[in-house]
């Protein structure tokens, strides 16, 4: 029991990882120049010729031993290449290899192509659309690696035109968004009870608790400079004017999405974005405007907390709508900028002075809805409570407060919002907890996350041991002398 409770964490990370990089064309190669920079300042190119050079020894090895298929799992099949690839990719990323065994990379091969075989059985689908929108994603990605050079980016790929690069991506994402959609079915509905938690802490023996280190909980009051309703109907009116240009001039809708539209990730899907009724994607005001389009049809303006947007639905394929639009993004005054700030820092001098609280001045002042009624409380993302682990805090909020004491407020602090407009915070530490040994009542959500992943991982583990006895499987050559921990062999 110890030992399982100590690398827990470990596996379900390294499940993760294995499960999103195994093959090296699925990843974005961009997360390795960034991890290599920050920790050895090497460039791209550096990156580039490494993996050349590393490709062309395998390349050499192939020419002495053909590319054989090293195993069957239902319809999916496994090359002798996918392992060295696969090593090639977490090398890239900057994981030790050397402490990850062959054969345990091969039998996690197998596990991934046992998610997808079965996907395809019980009719799990993935969107071909997204799928391309992601093959060309990735390959703008590869390509600022070898400085836009096509030929270079075949070259280390070994492979002879760019439709057979492309259509090997295509697949190798299909086979993972599979897998993936494979297990996530296999755990989603899975809960645990209190009584659950209660036997799986309960089990740990005292001294091998885990340990928490110090969290603390985190309150702000956010005050957003106003947009002028002349603005806003400025934007309405210049909007107005680009659908009655296309709809009664016949001029192209791309054209004003090219020109004037402030989208900064439409360019890079091909101006246009897939929506399916059954996955939700964009925000739900502007997945209900394009959904009550017909096809060829422009919307109406309309506001979402981007901006305000028209639609043009281009095509219906099912439940797969092709939409594109017009973003534009109202401008804030220099007066509207200075009015908040002001605005805030009036409300810190009554905090300070003792006339209201923190809380309760978030209740009446904050201009931000998701923690305004819990008195400007800040939820953890990873855990959905109010406690932040100090060591694992968002870069960004331990700025901000790193120099607080525990009930101090701090000076009035500028941020940028995603859409570029300023707003303006105030934040308290109301709380802090030092580092601890797990404590059931005080962390049940984080010790309930560690029992669920448990009980996800003996799940998956028992799906395993089914499905191998149920799917045909054939492991050929030397990796029979593997010894898996899944029964691969069926022995």
């Amino acid at each position: 029991m110890p030992l399982k409770i100590n690398n827990l964490k470990f596996i379900i990370n390294l499940k993760h990882l294995l499960l999103s990089s195994i093959v090296i064309l699925s990843v974005n190669a961009i997360s390795a120049q960034e991890i290599i920079q920050e920790g050895q300042e090497i460039k791209a190119d550096t990156i580039t010729e490494k993996l050349i050079k590393k490709l062309d020894s395998v390349n050499t090895f192939k020419a002495r031993k053909v590319d054989g298929v090293a195993a069957v799992v239902g319809d999916f099949i496994v090359l002798e290449s996918d392992v060295d690839k696969a090593y090639l990719q977490l090398e890239a990323q900057g994981v030790n290899v050397k402490e990850i065994k062959r054969c345990e990379l091969f039998g996690k091969l197998l596990e991934d192509k046992l998610y997808a075989h079965h996907a395809i059985q019980d009719s799990i689908l993935v969107s071909d659309a997204e799928i391309r929108q992601n093959v060309d994603y990735q390959i703008q990605q590869f390509l600022q690696q070898v400085n836009g050079s096509m030929e270079r980016l075949l070259k280390i790929y070994n492979k002879e035109d760019e439709k057979s690069f492309r259509d090997e991506m295509f697949e190798i994402n299909k086979s993972n968004q599979l897998a993936q959609k494979m297990q996530a079915s296999i755990v989603e509905e899975l809960e645990v009870t209190p009584e659950e938690v209660r036997t799986f802490f309960n089990k740990i023996p005292e001294e091998q608790r885990p340990r928490f280190g110090t969290e603390l909980k985190v309150a702000q009051i956010v005050a957003e400079p106003k947009v002028s309703d002349e603005e806003k109907q400025k934007i309405i009116d210049r909007l107005k004017g680009f659908k009655a240009d296309v709809v009664e001039n016949g001029a192209s809708f791309r054209s004003k999405v090219v020109l004037y539209g402030e989208d900064p990730g439409l360019k890079e899907s091909g101006y246009k974005y897939t929506l399916d009724r059954k996955k939700p994607r964009m925000v739900k005001e502007f997945r209900q405007v394009a959904f009550s389009l017909q096809e060829g049809e422009v919307s109406d303006p309309f506001e979402t907390e981007f901006g305000f947007h028209i639609i043009y639905l281009e095509k219906i394929r099912g439940q797969q709508y092709d939409v594109s639009h017009v973003l534009l993004m109202p401008k804030v005054s220099v007066e509207a900028e200075k009015e908040a700030k002001e605005r805030l820092e009036k409300v810190r001098e009554r905090i300070v002075s003792g006339d209201i609280t923190f809380a309760e001045a978030a209740r009446v002042a904050s201009d931000e809805k998701e923690t305004r009624n819990d008195g400007g409380q800040l939820i953890n993302p990873q855990t959905q409570d109010y406690n932040f682990e100090l060591t694992r805090m968002d870069t960004e909020l331990y700025s901000q407060i790193q120099n607080l004491k525990d009930g101090e407020v701090s000076l009035v602090q500028t941020e940028q919002d995603r859409t570029g407009n300023k707003k303006f915070k105030i934040l308290m530490v109301t709380d802090r907890i030092e580092d601890h040994e797990a404590d059931y009542a005080r962390d049940y959500l984080k010790i309930k996350e560690l029992a669920l992943n448990e009980k996800r991982i003996a799940t998956i583990e028992k799906w395993q041991e089914k499905k191998i006895l149920d799917t045909y499987i054939k492991v050929s050559g030397e990796y029979r002398d593997c010894e898996f921990s899944g029964n691969w062999l069926k022995k």
